[in-house]
């Protein structure tokens, strides 16, 4: 990772999604261990005030945690929103030094990466999930294969839980990342 931003890369995040209850997703944010995580707010769909004001109250446990926050969408929005970093394909930099997070689903999505000088990739789905319900996974090999092509720090994503973590470096893994298996 360059050094673009003050805070440490986390190896442990929670992904949000419109499917978690807001109650359930702050309760599970609020759980992440001190210092040591990082939340990830996607929640696209959401109306922009709606979204802003999950953020805010994300960014005050946040502070409060020591966590980093990043937001999904694009580089200038999480910057005027005083985020950590931003999460997906946009690869403008916005005025400050932030984190970025880009999604990785395939060899094509990690080249872009990799040329994107992303500080950390998410790399999905490992198994399957309850997000995409009947959708192709990864597996181990395959995630394996293309966490081997990556020249930052790759995240485990889709379906992980905790009882995985023992395996993950072994296939690549930095780290991890969830939403269902950090807010159950």
């Amino acid at each position: 990772m360059k050094r673009r931003h003050r805070k440490k890369l986390p190896s442990l995040w929670l992904m949000t999604d419109e499917r978690v209850a807001e109650a359930t997703l702050v309760a599970a944010a609020a759980r992440l261990p001190k210092g040591r995580a990082g939340i990830i707010l996607r929640h696209y769909r959401t109306p922009v005030r709606e979204r802003r004001a999950l953020f805010d109250r994300l960014a005050d446990l946040a502070r409060r945690r020591r966590l980093v926050l990043m937001l999904g969408g694009a580089a200038r929005q999480a910057a005027a929103w005083g985020a950590d970093g931003w999460h997906g394909r946009d690869v403008r930099r916005s005025g400050r030094p932030m984190l970025h997070g880009m999604p990785v689903h395939d060899a094509r999505e990690m080249r872009a990466a990799v040329r994107a000088g992303a500080d950390c990739l998410f790399l999905s789905p490992l198994f399957p999930t309850r997000s995409h319900p009947g959708g192709r996974w990864l597996g181990r090999v395959r995630f394996a294969a293309l966490a081997g092509q990556a020249h930052a720090p790759v995240m485990a994503l889709g379906g992980v839980r905790r009882e995985h973590r023992a395996a993950l470096k072994g296939i690549g893994a930095s780290g991890w990342a969830a939403i269902d298996g950090l807010s159950d």
